[in-house]
């Protein structure tokens, strides 16, 4: 047993390049940094994949050592090396490509066309993804307006994560802001409202008692009112008749 453990040491050490890559991996999470297996390939974000059905069991021969072992998440496994890393396909994205070259030679056409594609497969749209990052839902502000170091997303920068429409946090389902009015539109303007309540708040106590008790040419008392109108004066209503 110990002599089992250290040629497992010896060898991971030769198979990671020394003891400062062997530590490095053994900083990271998981086990595979005294695995050893072939290396199948590469994706665009510098994550390798190794393979070894030799030495382990169905379901722990297939692992991916990330090329950030500080920051990363399981959602950065691209599509086309997840379904080989859940054992969906035994293919590897560069032996798919090949195997679909393959086939394509034995596709004789029987008539000329001007398709932009000479296989089966069908159209694929160009995919985009944030900092290698496939699930968006992650790519969002650590705080208003400072951004998030972790996934680099710069300051000031919308968030990509999914809001459903109607939601606040949704910028197409926010409405052009108006006004409704102006308390001062008649001197050219400065004190806009956008709703009676609003409206209430900037309205002086002068003004509401010159709405309530109006002196335009027309002195109001109590020889000149109805009973009916002394009572709405005095719960602070208006008459516009008078």
């Amino acid at each position: 047993m110990v002599w089992g453990l250290v040629e497992t040491v010896r060898h991971s050490l030769k198979y990671r390049g020394g003891v400062r890559g062997l530590l490095q991996h053994m900083y990271s999470n998981g086990d595979y940094p005294f695995k050893v297996g072939t290396y199948m390939g590469c994706d665009a974000a510098g994550n390798r994949y190794y393979e070894n059905r030799v030495d382990y069991p169905f379901g722990q021969h297939r692992w991916v050592e990330p090329s950030d072992i500080h920051n990363f998440d399981s959602t950065q496994v691209p599509p086309e090396w997840h379904g080989w890393m859940l054992h969906m396909n035994d293919a590897t994205p560069s032996q798919e490509e090949e195997f679909v070259d393959e086939l394509k030679k034995n596709i004789h056409p029987t008539a000329p066309s001007d398709a932009p594609f000479d296989h089966n497969i069908g159209h694929q749209n160009e995919f985009f993804n944030f900092n290698n990052m496939h699930n968006q839902s992650q790519i969002r502000s650590r705080g208003y307006g400072i951004g998030n170091s972790i996934v680099g997303l710069p300051p000031h920068k919308a968030d990509a994560y999914y809001t459903q429409p109607g939601s606040p946090y949704n910028k197409a389902s926010l409405g052009e802001f108006k006004y409704e009015g102006d308390l001062d539109e008649a001197k050219g303007g400065g004190r806009p409202y956008k709703n009676d309540l609003w409206k209430e708040r900037l309205t002086t106590a002068a003004e509401k008692e010159a709405k309530v008790n109006p002196t335009d040419g027309v002195e109001l008392s109590a020889g000149n009112l109805t009973a009916r109108e002394e009572a709405i004066l005095a719960r602070g209503g208006t008459l516009p008749s008078k």
